[in-house]
């Protein structure tokens, strides 16, 4: 006789993750495209793609940060995000993963390396061919339906009610370093997109000015010869 026939409690089934859709428009989907198609012809580390929104930091010798953080501001995207986690929202981080099959290795770890305290917060999955984007709670971004072919910008919140934990000894960070040593989370830039802070987290830490472009293409110039 089975265990279920012996009257032993069914295993409970996963719970469908709430997911928020919805589609870019046109004036944002456009640069994202085209920075995806050339950034395809550069062929960076993905270590290079992380952060890429912000235009303090090396994103902005390869692409124009600025429309990205465009897409990172939007009602779109933020009125997605709300129901999720509420209408305190932190902008931390954001990736291009040229292809499907970075993205399904990324999201099987989502959450390992967010430095949030308490863990919480939302991934926005946007699939830049079509501008069609799913948004769900980063517990869930590991049961989402497989990718579609293509790249996928995906934008990382959490909510205000949540620390945001700059201590390289702190779990997740200790992590990362190991996972991710060319990411540095511990001084990530902060974006308060909507509402309040009310964890106290650090919004002045990596606002450092970029390198003058003049000085990138000399460094460029430097490491080929």
């Amino acid at each position: 006789m089975s265990t279920a026939a012996a009257g032993a409690p069914p295993r409970p089934a996963l719970a469908v993750p709430r997911v928020e859709r919805g589609v870019l428009a046109a004036p944002l989907a456009a640069p994202l495209a085209r920075i995806a198609a050339a950034l395809r012809v550069t062929r960076l580390r993905q270590a290079c793609l992380s952060g890429i929104h912000n235009p303090f930091g090396r994103a902005v010798a390869h692409c124009d940060p600025w429309r990205l953080l465009d897409v990172c501001e939007s009602d779109a995207l933020l009125d997605a995000v709300a129901p999720l986690i509420g209408p305190d929202i932190v902008l931390w981080d954001s990736e291009l993963y040229l292809d499907e099959a970075a993205w399904e290795t990324a999201r099987g770890r989502e959450g390992r390396h967010w430095p949030a305290q308490p863990l919480a917060g939302a991934v926005v999955d946007i699939e830049v061919d079509s501008a069609e984007f799913a948004c769900c709670e980063v517990h869930a971004a590991a049961r989402l339906p497989r990718a579609r072919p293509g790249a996928h910008y995906v934008v990382r919140y959490m909510p205000g009610t949540s620390l945001y934990n700059r201590d390289p000894l702190y779990a997740p960070n200790r992590v990362a370093t190991q996972e991710r040593p060319l990411v540095n989370y511990l001084n990530r830039p902060l974006w308060l997109v909507r509402g309040e802070d009310r964890a106290g987290s650090d919004f002045a830490a990596g606002y450092q000015t970029p390198a003058p472009g003049w000085a990138v293409a000399a460094t460029r110039e430097n490491e080929r010869a």
